[in-house]
């Protein structure tokens, strides 16, 4: 540990030593009760409940599995080993970022920040280092035993985003802004990626250079439900292994209500260059690869109770190139949107080298 030798004061109050006693007295209570009330209030601090504010909030927004926002905070009164956990509502209230990783820390000036994937409301809770986060919430987070301070934010406390959007086979389509990680693959997303052209065709390009790419998503602003879904695309063949498009449907009401349509080969060399989802992907009967050929293709998807058929062909009247039924796991309709999306793959294999785009003919929907 350092030690100080005398100030220059002390120094001096040393050559005046015949100064007033009675004086010197006085100042010296004055410091020692001055001592006291600082200590009285670090007490008081200390035994003082803690407390949780906001300083940034995302907007308001129904969740999406592909979607994070920046949140941030700061903790008044935190004791070491203590951490934030967040939430966000959509439909229930689900444990943020992730389910594995639901502790955010806190710094040692009392901040905190993290990612959450949007909602209509967002908590942050205080707790003890005993505390289990649930994936999982139906009734709004309370305060007590291990959750020590509690913050919610909702309603007007969150600005609805104007965002940008654009119209496409008589749709309107919101343009994503917002960094994401599908695929489990972070991107980050440019609206000057997505525009239609003077024919009316969407396009969807990755720009930028390796290492700094930019990717691009649009979703339709409302919800379809059962039908016929039909997207005719341009040449997708020649796209590389780090590059995916996906035509999906996701409902953010709850875990693993998507179904896709995904062109890529996940970084490798693999001929059957697309594939039939139902999620989740990692069972084994919910995907189905298969080879997508050169030239403009129409791919669909005809969506009923208990049941979704895939199918890819040259045109909407030809025998089929690829067809596959599902029967289980298929979801119901709820708060489902089309998503279409352009975006990187991660991998260190065989990482994007150039710029890629994608052209989306038609869109069309019959119920």
């Amino acid at each position: 540990m350092r030690s100080f030798g005398p100030s220059v004061g002390g120094i001096g109050n040393w050559r005046h030593r015949k100064r007033d006693v009675s004086g010197g007295i006085s100042r010296r209570n004055a410091f020692v009760a001055g001592l006291a009330g600082v200590l009285n209030a670090c007490c008081r601090s200390a035994n003082a409940e803690p407390s949780i504010q906001f300083t940034l909030l995302p907007a308001t927004g129904e969740g999406s599995g592909g979607k994070l926002d920046r949140i941030e905070g700061r903790v008044i009164g935190a004791r070491p080993g203590q951490q934030i956990v967040l939430f966000a509502r959509s439909g229930v209230w689900w444990v943020q970022p992730l389910e594995a990783q639901p502790f955010t820390p806190i710094q040692r000036d009392g901040t905190w920040k993290n990612t959450t994937h949007p909602g209509t409301a967002y908590a942050a809770l205080l707790v003890t280092a005993d505390y289990r986060p649930p994936a999982t919430l139906n009734l709004s987070p309370s305060k007590g035993g291990p959750v020590l301070a509690l913050a919610i934010a909702e309603g007007r406390a969150l600005a609805t985003p104007a965002g940008k959007t654009l119209h496409f086979s008589g749709y309107e389509w919101l343009i994503r802004e917002t960094p994401g990680d599908p695929g489990g693959s972070p991107n980050m997303y440019a609206p000057a990626n997505a525009w239609t052209d003077g024919e009316g065709f969407l396009h969807l390009r990755i720009s930028g250079a390796p290492g700094r790419w930019s990717s691009a998503e649009v979703s339709l602003s409302h919800s379809l439900g059962y039908g016929s879904y039909q997207f005719v695309v341009r040449d997708v063949s020649h796209l590389e292994p780090a590059c995916v498009f996906t035509m999906n449907t996701w409902d953010d009401s709850g875990p693993s209500l998507e179904m896709d349509i995904e062109i890529s080969r996940w970084g490798g060399s693999n001929t059957r260059n697309a594939q039939y989802v139902v999620q989740p992907y990692y069972v084994p009967a919910n995907t189905v690869r298969f080879a997508t050929p050169p030239g403009t293709l129409h791919y669909s998807f005809q969506w009923e109770p208990g049941r979704v058929t895939f199918q890819t062909s040259r045109t909407i009247a030809s025998n089929p190139l690829s067809r596959h039924v599902f029967s289980s796991g298929v979801p119901s309709p709820g708060n489902e949107t089309v998503h279409l999306n352009h975006y990187v793959f991660a991998n260190t294999r065989n990482p994007l080298r150039h710029a890629s785009e994608v052209v989306i003919e038609k869109f069309e929907f019959l119920p």
